[in-house]
């Protein structure tokens, strides 16, 4: 094995043991092998034999094509600086979604920062989708219609609801700016 494929096989086997929550020591002890073995692979200094990785995997589980053709990118945690979200909302109502560079068939939620420019509502129409809501107003203040009921929130007030139920989100201020920091599973962003 290449020096190249050693690190290769270092990082992907690292990574994929802490995001089992497994300690070297923990995999080591399934696979009947020694945890400085598992150190000296992670570290790049032992290339284990395609054997050796399949049966290390085997304790995971994964299998040797899965080790080897998920994106390392893809998975890991994903920063994403104010400035650089772009707005997947309009002038009205700006719609700021955490990690929105992140490949969207993975997504278990939906985290956004929410921005309601004076009298800006989600229109005349109630939204209903399957799934749950969520949120925290952050600045000004937040008028919710969920099911027939409205009710008006100030900055540390929260929501949570069946998103089956019909709804609307306004604020009510001629001249402040509303925040809500929200999120929702199923993603619908």
């Amino acid at each position: 094995m290449s020096a190249e494929m050693s690190t290769e096989v270092a990082n992907r086997l690292r990574y994929v043991r802490k995001k089992n929550g497994l300690s070297q020591r923990e995999l080591a002890k399934r696979a009947g092998v020694t945890n400085g073995t598992i150190s000296l692979i992670e570290q790049g200094r032992v290339s284990p034999s395609v054997g050796s990785l399949k049966k290390l995997l085997e304790c995971i589980p994964m299998s040797l094509a899965e080790f080897f053709t998920f994106d390392l990118g893809e998975n890991n945690a994903m920063v994403s600086r104010r400035g650089e979200m772009p707005n997947l909302g309009n002038a009205a109502i700006e719609f700021y979604l955490a990690g929105a560079n992140r490949n969207m068939k993975d997504r278990n939620m939906c985290i956004m920062r929410e921005v309601y420019q004076p009298l800006a509502d989600t229109g005349p129409e109630m939204l209903s989708h399957a799934g749950h809501e969520g949120g925290f107003v952050v600045a000004g203040q937040l008028e919710l219609t969920v099911d027939g009921t409205t009710w008006l929130l100030d900055p540390g007030d929260s929501y949570y609801f069946e998103s089956r139920f019909p709804h609307r989100f306004r604020n009510p201020s001629a001249d402040l700016v509303c925040e809500v920091v929200s999120a929702n599973s199923p993603p619908t962003f």
